[in-house]
């Protein structure tokens, strides 16, 4: 037994101590701090008990920050994982007639998530300029009034959740694809013969079930991509105009590392990790009664 305790302690240590000290270690940090109103560089702080929350929940910006990525998580999430699962329907079904289209159309969805996020915000800010832009120039091709795209405070956020949409669809496309081709062929033989013969009804008794563990997997991460929102921010806006696409991870790099207000930043992040914690939990408390594992 004693052996066995050692044997396990030498394969188990190393990853629990690194797991300890560069996880837990630095969230247990973050929530100390949190209730502290240190700054990056200061010698000493004061204890501030639930201020910064306060200040949070009570600040117009900080309100603002939380209801934007709420409003871009409940467009990104939905839209993400549909379109996701339609494209991933649509090529798994024309790669039995015509293979090489559909590999060359699941290169095309995937290149979003293979190419480098800020190199396509920078392309999309191109595209969306409001003078020399392609988007603006095919609308005034069709007849239709050009739009400030990212300077409209009341579309900048859209806007957004357009690209994040269009960022997402590939990835979430490839894990559909690996959970249809994992159906057994034979579910849809014995669906025949009880009768549901067509596409729409196939899809129900046996695709959809069939792809509850995926879809369950897509959601949580697709939701936690869509929480985390920062380089199209970034790089595009700065959350403007007027703070319009100001989201709550832009704020805490804004105010962490531009401010240096590193305990309100920790009360952000704490902020920050529990709703995506409870998003999660709603995700699989929902979701999970209708997944069928195999």
């Amino acid at each position: 037994m004693l052996r066995r305790a050692v044997i396990d302690l030498v394969l188990v240590g190393p990853a629990a101590l690194a797991l300890v000290v560069f996880i837990f270690l630095p969230v247990a940090v973050v929530v100390v701090l949190s209730f502290t109103d240190y700054q990056f560089g200061a010698t000493r702080f004061e204890w501030v008990g639930l201020g910064n929350y306060a200040d949070l929940f009570g600040s117009r910006l900080g309100r603002n920050a939380l209801i934007n990525t709420l409003v871009y998580a409940a467009i990104v999430i939905p839209a993400s994982v549909g379109l996701g699962l339609l494209v991933a329907l649509g090529l798994h079904g024309i790669a039995h007639t015509v293979p090489r289209v559909s590999a060359v159309l699941r290169a095309v969805y995937f290149l979003p998530v293979a190419a480098t996020l800020v190199a396509m915000a920078v392309a999309w800010q191109m595209l969306l300029h409001p003078s020399l832009g392609l988007v603006n120039q095919w609308l005034a091709g069709l007849g239709l009034p050009s739009r400030q795209w990212l300077s409209d405070r009341g579309l900048v956020l859209y806007t957004l959740a357009a690209i994040g949409v269009w960022q997402s669809v590939g990835y979430n496309m490839v894990l559909f694809l690996a959970g249809l081709a994992a159906i057994p062929p034979t579910l849809y033989d014995a669906a025949a013969v009880d009768g549901a013969e067509g596409g729409w009804s196939r899809f129900w008794v046996v695709t959809w079930p069939m792809l509850g563990p995926t879809t369950l997997f897509v959601m949580i991460v697709t939701a936690a991509n869509a929480f985390r929102v920062f380089e199209t921010v970034a790089t595009m806006t700065q959350g403007g105009p007027a703070f319009a696409s100001d989201t709550i991870v832009y704020a805490l790099y804004r105010e962490g590392f531009v401010y240096f207000k590193a305990g309100y930043a920790s009360a952000i992040t704490v902020v920050f990790f529990a709703a995506l914690l409870l998003l999660t939990a709603i995700q699989i408390a929902v979701v999970e009664r209708r997944v069928h594992y195999r």
